[in-house]
């Protein structure tokens, strides 16, 4: 139980960053607005490693570096594939693949279903991707090229994910800390190749470091779920992150939620009871 409501806590501050990061990049260039997210979010890790601790072994600084590097191609390749569109179609791919990776390696490790599981883990499945839907054209039919990003996007979420549970039960906060740091750099080293094309627009400094803020604590919830959960159910509870993003799109910007993702919340809900018997 407590591995689930710890899942449950990183979804949300995921959806509650996603949501945030979002409006921060409707106010300047999304590369202005990560510049100020990525140093807010090592610091909460920095400011966390007194309390949690870390121990920054081989193994530690080898997964830490690896989540990094995914973190960040996660984040390149998700603002591409949403800028090619069609949203409605590719952002539930990604949300799918970034769910179904994780849930196979898991498996693959030998981590077992009860039949509660069992059932709760396909309607979990169909949670992610009936929430992540949003409302466009039928008509529209995404490229080959959009297809293919959309997997990458799904792929790195998920390997970033995979990364930090691979890291040593024991190393404390220390693969975050490494994982923010390389992140931040390779994310600062592309705005600064790119700072011609990125505008003169002042970035949210609030909206955007609050982001960064609730992104670092999704990370830290996310893996202590996984130290104390199998992965299989924790990385498909966090999955469940645009939830959040369309209830606060409800309440902040009064935008409307679908039908479909009315079904997708309840599927959510039915999805997480079951998956909490297991």
């Amino acid at each position: 139980m407590l591995a689930l409501l710890l899942a449950l806590g990183s979804s949300l501050a995921y959806g509650c960053a996603d949501f945030l990061g979002g409006l921060g990049a409707r106010k300047a260039h999304v590369l202005r607005t990560v510049m100020v997210a990525a140093p807010a979010s090592l610091g909460v890790e920095l400011v966390l490693w007194p309390v949690l601790g870390a121990s920054f072994g081989p193994a530690a600084l080898g997964w830490g570096a690896a989540s990094g590097v995914a973190s960040a191609a996660a984040f390149a390749l998700l603002y591409r594939t949403l800028a090619i569109g069609p949203m409605n179609v590719l952002s539930p791919v990604t949300a799918l693949v970034s769910a179904a990776l994780p849930v196979g390696v898991g498996l693959l490790q030998g981590e077992r279903l009860t039949a509660a599981g069992l059932v709760g883990l396909p309607l979990a499945l169909a949670a992610v991707v009936l929430v992540s839907a949003g409302h466009g054209a039928g008509s529209a039919r995404p490229s080959r090229t959009a297809l293919l990003l959309a997997f990458g996007a799904g792929a790195a979420i998920a390997l970033q994910l995979i990364f930090l549970h691979q890291a040593p039960t024991d190393s404390g906060v220390a693969p975050l800390i490494i994982g923010r740091a390389v992140s931040s750099a390779v994310t600062l080293t592309a705005a600064g190749i790119m700072r011609r094309r990125l505008g003169s627009e002042k970035p949210a400094y609030a909206i955007s470091a609050t982001a960064g803020v609730l992104d670092s604590l999704a990370n830290l919830l996310f893996l202590l779920a996984a130290r104390s959960g199998d992965l299989t159910v924790v990385a498909l509870i966090t999955a469940l992150y645009p939830a959040g993003t369309v209830l606060l799109a409800r309440g902040v910007l009064a935008e409307r939620i679908h039908r479909g993702q009315l079904v997708g919340l309840g599927t959510a809900a039915v999805a997480v009871s079951l998956l909490a018997l297991t």
